[in-house]
């Protein structure tokens, strides 16, 4: 690492968690395809990981009270499996495979944002089943499985204060699973890591901290636009890395 790509690492995560401040997620679809460019997936995703892990435990010291334990029960058992697959994965695909499906994943959530599709339709609890799975598998594989369970968890929530605060839930026990799944294998074990960590976590207290002051000056439909507008160019510069 020079100091220029160390540069751009830190304005990466800081931009990615400022994002996170403001909307309470989408810090790993912004740094993880970024970083992905000069960096290792095999390094990039736990390292996201344990960041992803401490900021929801400090996001989740104001939303704890809202959390729907209920809809989270459903969900765990199949993202445990989704976990297991994608780990296993993760460590034996080759590189261009995994960076030209994670191109195409954010760009898809990119597309959804900016368009703002989506529908507020009931669906049934039996949704939880392939949404664990797909989100864990995602989360190990590209450490970005939280759109899966933002579209399920608002299908089933339509309390706004809830939904943030399951999801806060979600997220922090989804990540102390593949944290333990990443330390068995041998992911959060790499040399550097602890030291990348090190210098990441204050950048990531920064972007929090600037982004909740932000939150109430701009609508949900102004941030979903900028997160969206953000994947595009992120997940098209990936695919052309990938592909060039």
């Amino acid at each position: 690492m020079t100091p220029e790509l160390y540069l751009a690492a830190f304005c990466i995560l800081l931009l990615a968690y400022f994002l996170r401040g403001i909307t309470g997620f989408g810090s790993g679809l912004i740094a993880i395809p970024l970083l992905a460019h000069f960096l290792p997936l095999t390094f990039v995703v736990p390292l996201v990981l344990v960041l992803d892990f401490a900021a929801s435990v400090v996001l989740s010291r104001h939303t704890r009270m809202q959390v729907r334990w209920d809809e989270i029960r459903f969900l765990l058992p199949p993202s445990l499996v989704g976990i297991l697959l994608g780990s296993f994965l993760l460590v034996n695909l080759p590189r261009e495979p995994l960076l030209v499906g994670l191109g195409l994943f954010v760009i898809f959530f990119g597309l959804r944002y900016v368009f703002n599709i989506h529908s507020e339709r009931p669906i049934s609890h039996w949704w939880s089943l392939p949404t664990g799975l797909i989100g864990g598998l995602i989360g190990a594989l590209f450490g970005t499985g939280g759109p899966p369970y933002v579209v399920y968890l608002s299908h089933r929530l339509h309390d706004k204060t809830q939904l943030r605060g399951t999801l806060s839930g979600l997220f922090m026990l989804d990540g102390a699973l593949r944290i333990i799944t990443f330390l068995a294998i041998g992911l959060l074990l790499q040399a550097e890591m602890f030291f990348s960590l090190l210098l990441a976590l204050p950048l990531v207290a920064l972007g929090l901290y600037l982004g909740n002051r932000v939150h109430l000056g701009i609508s949900h439909r102004q941030q979903l636009a900028i997160i969206g507008g953000l994947l595009l160019l992120s997940g098209g510069s990936l695919l052309w890395k990938a592909w060039g």
